[in-house]
């Protein structure tokens, strides 16, 4: 998959994706489209969302109330002092008492139900970031390898961590908050119409004024807070990039231009950051300066009515109330627009992961009676890109137990052909069988269980050394474990770690060698038994004694099944059944070690250049 953003080689030498550039910022692509897709989420959801809601528009009618109460208090204090210094009343206190205690139900009331529909609703809001962080995790393992070429690591961890938590809380705020809101100037409203129409008027004119400043706010703002994520995702490709390679960069004196290159993306984030963030904080002030503009019409209207008796105290000061109790919503909904634009350019970039393309799987999976390991290449063409073709023409045919060794320069196809023989990608032209069926029409999984692996770049993940070689087959025993693992010529070293077998692995395998990290991937691919078995290098990182040792154990594993071993060391294949020369995609040679160097082609020349070197 190509991205129309160019990319930039980061310090390490690895691509990192690069999202626009200056001033040129994008728009979401999807706003309402991104919000229709989230509500299919929110609707799985449906009873919790809508006593949520139910709660919330509750907790607001209660408070609504409020103010017009109060007002009825004002006017009954107002009116019985007035009586009491006359001389024709006095001020009711039960009354007063009794309806004060009522105002006080209706508040405890509206906080109660605020509580319950924020329980509701932070409940709704985690079990959807839960499925979308299952639904990332399951995608990661469907998604071509194509798609990470792509894009970096930190751009994929970015929309699991980042993106996901920003949906969380933008989505827990604005769903309460939009209800909320809306039902707050509706209420009010009615309760201003029932208090003095005039006085509504007045309000009411501010809202044009309200509503233009947040679309002007929303259009400027919006672009970059998609960009804002964006480079977030940048950036944290860089710092994975440059803490996985911290040596390198060290060794290479590039420390420097790694700080560098993260402060050209890090100035990037600021300057969008700084721009979403300034343009959303701005609404709030100007909104706020337009309800303090309904308020002096408020208070100059509502004087001439009290002077003419068209209004009682009690009135304006409800109506005060319920001034700011208009305009705060609608300078909530003002907030909920920049929450929104954040929520949509996070939850955009989520679902443009999870709709990625996926591994395409036979439509009738087909999975051999007999599996033996027969391979099978017919003019094999391939290219990761269109406009470079890698694999010309490749015509190789592996029996069972016939172990093929490929050689050749760098970049001549070598482990491009392993990559296709596990449909990691599709080829171009031509046909690949495994046991007589082309691996497009294998079951994915079945196909890739026939084969072990073992790679120049080890992969060790965090646990014990036990738990790490049970990896190649999880209901191993731990004698089976303990067999593999002297197969593999590592269980001596094994037994010299604290615990042993329980020698707990840190990330990356960092508190092992080399050497020990890929005899440990070696046990492991012993452990796995499976029909073929794929060598890339297998040996590269360990000793010359080790790799002897190693070489012996190879050849008993590789009795009796399918074996393709990609070496740069001609003299671990001298024992190969047939031995491939490619150059530039192409087959140049083909025969056994002593017939290759009976010919004094291509072959002999790599062989003996080797120890000319040594």
């Amino acid at each position: 998959m190509t991205q129309s953003n160019a990319n930039q080689r980061g310090p390490m030498g690895k691509r990192a994706a690069n999202f626009g550039g200056g001033r040129s910022v994008e728009k979401a692509k999807d706003f309402k489209g991104t919000m229709l897709k989230l509500l299919t989420y929110v609707g799985q959801h449906k009873i919790a969302v809508f006593l949520g809601v139910a709660f919330a528009m509750c907790s607001v009618i209660f408070n609504i109330v409020g103010p017009k109460v109060l007002g009825q208090v004002t006017t009954k204090l107002y009116e019985g002092l007035v009586a009491k210094v006359s001389g024709t009343g006095s001020v009711d206190f039960d009354w007063i008492g009794r309806t004060l205690l009522i105002l006080l139900g209706l508040y405890l009331a509206s906080s109660a139900c605020n509580l319950i529909q924020g329980w509701l609703m932070t409940g709704v809001t985690q079990r959807i970031c839960y499925r979308m962080r299952r639904q990332i995790a399951e995608k990661i393992a469907v998604v071509p390898m194509s798609y990470f070429n792509g894009h970096s690591k930190g751009d994929v961890l970015s929309r699991i961590t980042n993106d996901v938590d920003t949906l969380g809380q933008s989505l827990n705020q604005s769903i309460t908050q939009l209800i909320t809101s809306v039902t707050q100037v509706i209420g009010v409203l009615v309760m201003m119409l029932s208090i003095s129409l005039p006085l509504t008027g007045v309000t009411v004119l501010t809202l044009p004024a309200a509503a233009i400043i947040m679309v002007v706010m929303i259009h400027f703002s919006q672009p970059y807070f998609r960009e804002q994520q964006q480079v977030l995702g940048a950036v944290n490709g860089i710092i994975e990039e440059d803490f996985a390679g911290q040596n390198v960069i060290q060794v290479f004196d590039r420390a420097d231009a790694a700080v560098a290159e993260f402060d050209e993306k890090n100035d990037r984030l600021f300057i969008s950051g700084w721009r979403s963030q300034f343009l959303s904080g701005v609404m709030m002030p100007l909104m706020g300066l337009v309800g303090n503009m309904g308020y002096v019409g408020v208070v100059v209207v509502g004087a001439q009515l009290a002077l003419t008796g068209s209004a009682t105290p009690g009135d304006i000061q409800s109506f005060i109330q319920y001034v700011r109790n208009f305009t705060q919503p609608v300078q909530q909904l003002g907030n909920v627009s920049n929450t929104l634009q954040s929520m949509a350019a996070a939850t955009e970039r989520v679902f443009e992961f999870l709709e990625a393309p996926e591994e395409q799987q036979a439509v009738e999976a087909q999975v051999p009676a007999v599996r033996d390991g027969r391979v099978e290449f017919s003019h094999v063409r391939f290219g990761y890109t269109p406009d470079k073709t890698i694999i010309h023409d490749f015509t190789c045919a592996a029996e069972p137990g016939q172990t093929v060794a490929i050689v050749g320069p760098t970049g001549a196809g070598k482990t491009t052909l392993i990559k296709l023989l596990q449909r990691f990608y599709d080829i171009d032209g031509g046909s690949l069988k495994v046991d007589g069926v082309d691996v497009r029409d294998w079951d994915r999984a079945e196909l890739r269980s026939q084969f072990a692996m073992v790679l120049q770049d080890t992969w060790l993940f965090s646990g014990t050394i036990r738990e790490n070689i049970r990896y190649g087959r999880p209901d191993a025993s731990d004698a089976e474990v303990e067999a593999a693992a002297r197969a593999a010529r590592c269980d001596h070293f094994i037994h010299t770690l604290a615990g042993g077998y329980d020698f707990e692995i840190n990330e990356e395998g960092t508190n092992l060698s080399q050497g020990q990290r890929q005899l440990v991937t070696i046990a492991r691919a012993f452990l796995a038994d499976r029909p073929a078995l794929i060598l890339d290098e297998a040996t590269s990182n360990v000793d010359t004694r080790t790799e002897e040792l190693i070489q012996r154990a190879m050849d008993a594993l590789m009795q009796g099944r399918t074996s393709f071993v990609i070496a740069h060391r001609l003299s671990t294949i001298r024992n190969a059944n047939v031995i491939l020369v490619l150059r530039d995609g192409d087959i140049v040679e083909k025969g056994t070690h002593e017939e290759l160097l009976a010919k004094g082609g291509f072959y002999a020349e790599l062989y003996n250049s080797q120890f000319e070197e040594a």
